[in-house]
């Protein structure tokens, strides 16, 4: 089983946006498995009843550096629906791994949210995980009509491509939490390949407070701080280029250089410039 992808924004205005998670050095089980460490089925069931699905082994140990590359083959590559920004990113965004993406408004944060949501249903050698899609609204972004247009350019049936999604509208930061637990079970099946959080920070007490957390006006420093940039695995920046161009750039990764590519917003997603 491949553990799944968590995309999603942060926002504080005219901000930023995040993706993917799951750290990469973290093994999840199922809650049943330690019934063969002799955990009896009842208090197993009591665990479940409390709301506890999942179980991590102790991750104060060191592995090999054998063993990790043995779990990073189950790392997959969710497409973004732009080729050039999929080749920045060496095949797309990485599962088992944050990602953050952020920019000033109207630079398609929650459109690469919508266009992955879809991609991630598709079988691998088109870019997809195969997986279904959970998505925690907590702006009110989400549009079911947006999945609809995306999933006829890429030949899925619209009405599936919705019921493979899992929409929640986020309250606050405590109902957030709460969200995430309820996850926690889902993705450990195995059906589910990606999480988008669109954003994270909408949910705090005070949004205007996010305004000092910037050193400019122009929307390009993530209010995530260095909290979110030192879980963040990969963090991409969005800023808006020529006409309707839009600039993606790759400011920190493990694995990817730091290069730049174009995309554009479309009624199909996020794609690639018609050439000239």
């Amino acid at each position: 089983m491949a553990p799944a992808s968590i995309i999603g924004d942060i926002d504080g205005g005219d901000e930023a946006r995040t993706a993917t998670y799951q750290p990469s050095m973290l093994v999840i089980l199922d809650i049943d498995s330690i019934q063969a460490h002799g955990v009896s089925a009842s208090d197993i069931a009591k665990l479940k009843l409390n709301g506890i699905h999942t179980v991590t082994p102790d991750a104060n140990g060191f592995v090999t550096a054998t063993d990790l590359a043995v779990k990073r083959k189950q790392c997959m590559k969710i497409s973004t629906g732009s080729k050039q920004l999929d080749t920045i990113l060496l095949g797309g965004f990485e599962t088992m791994s944050i990602s953050e993406i952020y920019g000033e408004f109207r630079c398609g944060k929650t459109q690469i949210c919508h266009t992955m949501a879809v991609m991630a249903q598709l079988p691998r050698e088109m870019g997809g995980a195969e997986g279904k899609v959970a998505w925690i609204d907590t702006e009110g972004t989400f549009r079911p009509e947006r999945i609809a247009q995306i999933a006829e350019r890429f030949g899925v049936d619209p009405e599936q491509a919705c019921d493979n999604i899992c929409v929640s509208r986020s309250l606050n930061s405590e109902h957030q939490y709460e969200l995430l637990d309820v996850l926690a079970f889902n993705f450990c099946s195995g059906e589910y390949r990606l999480l988008v959080i669109d954003s994270t920070n909408q949910v705090q007490s005070d949004p205007g407070a996010s305004a000092a957390l910037f050193s400019g006006t122009d929307g390009r420093k993530p209010v995530g701080g260095h909290v979110l940039a030192h879980a963040s695995t990969t963090r991409v920046l969005l800023r808006k280029g020529r006409g309707e161009e839009r600039v993606a750039k790759i400011i920190d990764s493990p694995n990817c250089p730091e290069r730049e590519a174009t995309y554009i917003i479309t009624n199909g997603g996020i794609s690639d410039p018609e050439k000239v």
